[in-house]
């Protein structure tokens, strides 16, 4: 998710890939960056990246009452065919 008023661009994709490759590894970057308009966060301000992985994957978010953005997750819902077809 990117700061209000900005957009992803070939530039910080090609950026945030580099970043990667010089601070993890190479095999830590995506095949995948996307602009993301919100990310599920638990009450406690906890990022949820499981609850992601399973609306992108098709599997059920069972626990939707413990996100304080759960509507958060329609995009991820949404973009999931358009994924698995690239």
């Amino acid at each position: 998710m990117l700061a209000q008023g900005h957009r992803l661009t070939e530039d910080l994709k090609n950026g945030i890939k580099r970043a990667l490759r010089e601070n993890a590894s190479p095999r830590h970057i995506p095949a995948l960056i996307i602009e993301a308009p919100d990310i599920p966060y638990t009450f406690n301000m906890k990022k949820v990246e499981s609850v992601v992985s399973n609306a992108i994957n098709g599997r059920a978010v069972t626990n939707r009452d413990a996100l304080i953005n759960p509507e958060s997750l329609s995009f991820y819902e949404k973009i999931r065919h358009e994924l698995k077809e690239e």
